[in-house]
């Protein structure tokens, strides 16, 4: 495995969301493996199972059947094998406050997220938005790997 392929793990239970969001990552240049899960309990019945080889980064979508984003997050963030995955939410917007929407944003980065991302209805936006997430993660892993060999 390259050591600049990133593992990507999505759990949205929107079969379109999940499409688009491949579609998205095969058009950007970064070399990416996706996992997909369709909601909030089969995503911790897959961290649990994989502990030992966390994905680099899960987008979490905030509305989910079984187990919302909100449970998720935060059993990720109290699970001391699970707190160190870099966690994206991936949300519809919440048009009708934006004081709202902020106050959650808010919440979400005080339990242990590391960005929100309201899921935008255009394609070439999507693309964007995706890349520049992982931009900075592989910048981050990288930081963190000469940090190691230091």
């Amino acid at each position: 495995m390259s050591s600049k392929q990133v593992n990507i793990l999505l759990a949205d239970d929107d079969i379109d969301d999940r499409l688009f969001f491949d579609k998205a990552l095969k058009e950007i240049p970064i070399t990416t493996q996706l996992t997909t899960v369709h909601d909030g309990e089969q995503l911790m019945n897959y961290l649990s199972e994989n502990s030992e080889n966390l994905p680099d980064i899960l987008f979490l979508d905030l509305s989910m059947p079984r187990k919302t984003g909100f449970e998720c997050l935060s059993e990720i963030k109290h699970n001391k094998k699970l707190q160190a995955l870099f966690v994206v939410m991936f949300s519809t917007s919440y048009s009708r406050d934006i004081i709202y929407e902020q106050s959650m944003i808010d919440i979400l980065s005080k339990i242990g997220a590391q960005d929100y991302i309201r899921k935008p209805g255009d394609f070439e936006q999507l693309k964007k938005i995706i890349h520049n997430v992982l931009i900075r993660v592989t910048e981050e892993r990288q930081l963190n790997a000469q940090g190691e060999n230091v």
